[in-house]
């Protein structure tokens, strides 16, 4: 751009508000993809449904925006989820029987809003203001849905944009059970509650399962930040059982509370997931 600066100061303008009517998107339709300067601006988003659940997400090339559709890929159920606001803002109820169904739109600020297609119902009024985490909705499949799932979409200035939780672009897999991605939406803040592991050579996985893929070993005793917990697999340890599991802050995964150091088999003051 550095001949601009020797050219006329009229004609420097002129060809900057070219390049402007050039780069700022026009409508929600296409497959847009966000501009370097409208992705620095977003909020950072999360998954759109409750803290610890592991879901499984598809594109379908026929889409007009750059959707992203989620089903459960953790053993639970898709229909009657809670469905979350990715991020703070004003909420607003829409409904297209022949289409998006029961809908949300999340007006974010700055530009940015987020879609929510096929609810079974809402948990909030139009006009709303809501908190990244809050339950906005129920999962569904009203409108022009196959089964029960949620449509999520993410907008800048109305055009369709790359999804990106947590600040990664997420990939577009034409079906679902090739991508998974585990939410941290909702989990009381992000801090999560102090304990101390025992054992060694502890295997922190990606689910609460014995078969999901380990994200890490943890050494030895460890003090750890438990954000959330769920029932999953049975484990077995030192002539005991238990089949609940702790989702880790730190080490973004799961162990088995079997090798929590505390004597209840269901953490006290510990969300479920």
């Amino acid at each position: 751009m550095r001949f601009l600066r020797r050219l006329p100061v009229a004609l420097s303008a002129a060809l900057l508000a070219l390049v402007g009517l050039q780069t700022v998107p026009t409508g929600a339709k296409g497959l847009d993809s966000a501009a370097p300067t409208a992705a620095a601006a977003a909020p950072v988003f999360k998954a759109p449904y409750p803290c610890g659940q592991r879901w499984t997400y598809s594109h379908h090339s026929a889409e007009v925006r750059r959707a992203l559709d989620f089903v459960r890929g953790d053993g639970g159920t898709t229909a009657g989820t809670p469905v979350l606001a990715s991020a703070a803002g004003t909420a607003t109820r829409h409904s297209q029987p022949t289409g998006a169904g029961n809908y949300i739109v999340v007006d974010h600020g700055g530009g940015w809003t987020t879609y929510y297609f096929h609810l079974s119902s809402y948990s909030v009024a139009s006009g709303a203001q809501v908190a990244q985490g809050q339950q906005i909705g129920v999962t569904g499949s009203t409108g022009n849905s196959s089964g029960a799932h949620i449509h999520y979409e993410q907008l800048y200035n109305g055009a369709g944009q790359n999804i990106v939780i947590n600040g990664a672009g997420l990939s577009y897999p034409g079906s679902y059970h090739q991508a998974y991605l585990t939410s941290d939406n909702g989990c009381g803040g992000g801090s999560g509650t102090p304990f101390n592991t025992w054992g060694s050579g502890v295997n922190v996985r990606a689910d609460a399962r014995l078969g999901a893929a380990v994200v890490t070993t943890l050494s030895g005793p460890t003090a750890v930040r438990v954000l959330c917990q769920k029932q999953g697999d049975t484990v077995n340890a030192e002539g005991h059982s238990n089949n609940w599991w702790s989702r880790l802050r730190d080490q973004n995964g799961f162990i088995s509370n079997i090798y929590i150091d505390h004597p209840d088999a269901q953490l006290p003051g510990v969300p479920n997931c």
